[in-house]
């Protein structure tokens, strides 16, 4: 029996390395999509296994051209300017990559007899601000964006669900909180910590961290975790719906670094850096995930605490490797 054959663009990528770990390990052939001169360093492990090929998603013609020769039964869309930080100083590259990058992948899949599913990773930071600010989220809460990353994601999500309806295209949406673990970059908060935190206990760096706004809380869950919500989402998942994958519960990022530190060896100062703080952020983020754990069997297995101290690990070994 042949086995099924899935496509992810932006599989070097954090999650998309992790998601293609999964599929293999599940037994699907995975073809991924690298932009030029993209680090491949997250898949060297698997690359023996992977089908890769170069891919422009802001070019339609070659969007086109690589999902007519590649025929994926599934196609998972992580591929995206992924900081919200960095939106604000970009706001007219996010919108290119994340919403025409969207556009252009539908399109070319809207005459693909063999597509069975396509997953568009979405993001909880589409929700932008809301009240009350503690309110546990569901997949029906109204938009309001407060980054251009999440008005990019609000905007694909609404063209994934036209294409959805318009011409019967079998996408359903990943509606992600924070998810960490190793291998992410460290513009993102538990990768920023867990590297200076490792760069100190290496002695690489005086012991202490700058840090930004601690007082927000984030519902945060292992990169593992969420991309078996992915590939169960593809398998089980109903057309033009949403689910969220996330843990249900939250932390302080004050608590995320406490932990973090715990972890050196020396003890360690705390700075807040002024440059660190962002405007709008929104100080609680929390979801449901009962639709997902009820319909496709989502689950979360590891802690946040087994998060925590495999990224630091991490950091440890690529800064003693000299990266």
């Amino acid at each position: 029996m042949a086995k099924p054959l899935a496509f992810i663009t932006g599989i070097a990528g954090f999650a998309g390395s992790w998601l293609a770990e999964e599929l293999l390990r599940e037994g699907y052939e995975v073809a991924g999509a690298l932009y030029d001169d993209e680090p491949t360093d997250n898949i060297e492990h698997l690359r023996k296994q992977l089908q890769l090929t170069s891919l422009d998603l802001t070019d339609p013609a070659r969007v086109e051209a690589v999902l007519r020769r590649i025929k994926p039964e599934y196609v998972f869309h992580l591929a995206a300017f992924s900081s919200v930080g960095k939106s604000f100083g970009a706001e007219r590259l996010t919108y290119r990559i994340n919403f025409e990058g969207t556009l252009n992948l539908l399109q070319a899949l809207e005459p693909a007899p063999r597509l069975k599913r396509m997953v568009f990773i979405s993001s909880a930071d589409a929700y932008g601000v809301f009240s009350p600010s503690n309110k546990t989220l569901t997949e029906s809460q109204p938009f309001d964006p407060a980054s251009p990353y999440g008005i990019s994601k609000a905007a694909a999500e609404m063209i994934c669900t036209y294409y959805q309806r318009r011409y019967d295209l079998p996408v359903t949406i990943a509606r992600s909180f924070n998810h960490s673990g190793p291998r992410q970059n460290d513009a993102f908060v538990i990768p920023a910590f867990a590297k200076q935190a490792a760069a100190i206990d290496l002695g690489r760096q005086k012991p202490v961290m700058k840090v930004g706004d601690l007082t927000a809380r984030r519902d945060f869950s292992d990169v593992r975790d969420i991309v078996r919500g992915y590939r169960l989402l593809a398998e089980k998942g109903e057309p033009g719906r949403v689910y969220h994958f996330c843990s249900g519960k939250t932390v302080s990022i004050e608590q995320v670094l406490m932990t973090l530190v715990g972890f050196a060896s020396k003890e360690i100062k705390v700075t807040v850096d002024k440059t660190k703080l962002r405007r709008n952020d929104i100080p609680v983020l929390r979801g449901s995930n009962r639709r997902a754990v009820q319909a496709l069997g989502f689950g979360i297995r590891y802690t946040l605490k087994q998060t925590l101290r495999d990224t630091f690990e991490y950091w440890k070994t690529t800064l003693s490797s000299g990266a």
